[in-house]
């Protein structure tokens, strides 16, 4: 399977970078400055500070899965909606079937495992930002099953927040409830209603139920 991305010209070297391990951080923006002619990379340590941000747009998103509060998975659509035209890369340790699924089916251009060599990281962006399809991480990659498709593209944490939001709990009910801070509670709704492509709370909930995603 293919990860496909219609770009019609040569992505600038604009890089958005976050991820929680300053160390990698650090490694990849070197990979990324030195292999790439006039590269411009920011680096962020979590998903909240790239919303409440000012980064300017970025050409391309290099997101790890594991971060505190919101992980990769889980914002891509809050990448999207805040930057519609940026490719998105993820990164992880763990390039199993599962994941590179999930990443494809919420908007991902493609799955860099973390333990490629530079070069073929260097290769995938520089494929991506020419317009090119980037193979699956992972070999094993099997077709999405069936099922609604929103429900596939929640979480089992979003689909609980869900369910709380369509009872018309708080945000900071919803975290009591959760054990999970008021801000992060406030990520996993933003990123709901972006995948169910509403703008508020009460159009979640009418789309939930009328998808029958919440009873």
């Amino acid at each position: 399977m293919n990860f496909a991305q219609n770009i019609c010209v040569m992505l600038p070297p604009t890089i958005l970078l976050i991820d929680d391990h300053a160390l990698f951080r650090v490694g990849l923006r070197m990979v990324l400055t030195t292999g790439i002619p006039d590269a411009v990379v920011t680096e962020l340590a979590s998903l909240e500070e790239a919303m409440r941000g000012t980064v300017d747009e970025p050409a391309l998103v290099l997101l790890d899965i594991q971060l505190h509060g919101l992980n990769g998975l889980e914002g891509i659509a809050l990448i999207k909606r805040r930057w519609p035209a940026a490719v998105v890369v993820i990164l992880s340790s763990d390039a199993g079937a599962h994941n590179v699924r999930m990443a494809q089916e919420r908007g991902a251009a493609a799955f860099v495992s973390k333990a490629d060599t530079a070069d073929n990281i260097l290769a995938v962006i520089d494929q991506l930002r020419r317009g090119l399809p980037v193979a699956s991480a992972s070999p094993a990659l099997a077709q999405p099953g069936g099922g609604d498709a929103s429900r596939q593209l929640l979480t089992p944490r979003q689909s609980e927040v869900l369910d709380l939001l369509c009872q018309g709990l708080s945000n900071k009910v919803i975290g009591r409830r959760l054990n999970l801070s008021e801000n992060t509670v406030r990520g996993h709704v933003q990123a709901v209603l972006a995948a169910l492509q509403v703008s508020s709370r009460s159009e979640a909930g009418f789309a939930a139920r009328r998808r029958g995603l919440v009873g």
